[in-house]
């Protein structure tokens, strides 16, 4: 009786060991992981970026130092606490060689994106002017590309029905939706909606896009990511602003936007933010006017959105986030930064710059 006692006692602290280390285990790897991984249901944090180019001074850079001197601790930090990172992909990543006739030609290695996938990136946006560099084939591949290398592409198809449809990135806390779509006339490539193309349809088939999704999901975030504006300004100009609201009174939640390679004007509209353009982000800025950016990162939780616009430099091609501007506290009612209600005559009330780096961020209302 005594022996089976002891092997009872035996086998039972031997079970108590195995639990603890299982419980051990299981309470590191919760420490290791971000806050928000914890607490997966109850928000998410989705970081956008502005151009990731891997050509041109990048490509050079990459040669002398390699991919991994494209990213920086504070930005490997800043991603690490994403659910989700999305990128603009401003160049096809094809081993194809099928160059269009047009003034700046890009294309980067394919084996060059599992870089920006392991240092955060989750899905990339060819909604571009040069993700059709190579051509129609080009694009196909770099999608492919894409996916090999662990991310999702979007803002481009097969065809343009395909290009145009909404990205439902999550459902938990709730739906959350991109829709990306490139604003600008793309140079010597014909507009063939039944041809491979990036997504480019009217303005009008866009709004009512974003009316019927928001009819359909009216507890979803819609974000909508436009490529458009006039290259190396500061402001958009009053056609943009006009197309913003609309596309906010259609529906959408915020408009996160590019391509004009600047860090422009961010307008508050019913409650909404509309960030014009957040400028580049892995590029070869030849001015320091091009070198200043921003990421935007929400946090969506099932009742509230929350916006923190996050400074950037760009230096070597490689994005930083500068000391000390980790976060930015609000600008009172009162301060110059804060953008005046918008006037119904656009062309007569000029948004103002926010100097960098002093962007306000705050809650988004869903109104």
């Amino acid at each position: 009786m005594v022996r089976k006692s002891t092997m009872n006692t035996s086998s039972t602290a031997q079970a108590v060991k195995s639990l603890a280390t299982y419980l051990t285990g299981i309470a590191i790897m919760m420490l290791s992981l971000p806050v928000h991984a914890q607490n997966a249901t109850d928000s998410i944090v989705i970081s956008f970026t502005g151009d990731v180019l891997l050509d041109r001074g990048v490509r050079q850079r990459i040669e002398q130092a390699g991919t991994d001197a494209l990213f920086t601790p504070p930005i490997d930090s800043l991603f690490h606490h994403s659910d989700y990172v999305v990128g603009n992909l401003e160049c096809p990543a094809t081993r194809i060689h099928q160059p269009n006739y047009k003034k700046y030609i890009f294309r980067a290695e394919p084996q060059w994106l599992n870089t920006l996938r392991r240092h955060g990136f989750t899905h990339l946006n060819l909604a571009n002017n040069h993700s059709i560099d190579q051509g129609r084939k080009g694009l196909i591949d770099t999608q492919a590309n894409i996916i090999a290398a662990g991310m999702v592409p979007f803002g481009a198809g097969n065809n343009m029905e395909e290009a145009v449809q909404p990205l439902l990135l999550c459902s938990l806390p709730r739906p959350v939706y991109i829709l990306a779509s490139l604003r600008l006339p793309l140079e010597n490539f014909h507009y063939l909606p039944a041809k491979p193309s990036p997504s480019q349809e009217p303005f009008d088939s866009l709004r009512l896009r974003i009316s019927r999704l928001r009819q359909q999901q009216p507890k979803a975030v819609i974000i909508v990511t436009l490529h458009w504006g006039e290259e190396h300004s500061l402001r958009p100009v009053p056609q943009q602003r006009m197309q913003a609201h609309a596309l906010i009174d259609a529906g959408a939640d915020i408009l996160i936007c590019h391509h004009t390679h600047t860090l422009q004007s961010i307008e508050q509209y019913h409650g909404h933010k509309i960030y014009y353009s957040i400028g580049n982000f892995i590029f070869d800025p030849k001015n320091a006017i091009n070198s200043q950016a921003a990421v935007v990162q929400l946090t969506v939780t099932p009742t509230d959105i929350h916006a923190r616009t996050i400074p950037i430099l760009i230096h070597d091609c490689a994005p930083t986030i500068p000391i000390l501007i980790y976060d930015c506290a609000p600008p009172s009612p009162s301060s110059s930064t804060t953008a005046p209600p918008p006037s119904p005559d656009h062309s007569k009330t000029p948004l103002p710059l926010l100097p960098f780096p002093r962007i306000p961020f705050g809650p988004l209302n869903n109104q």
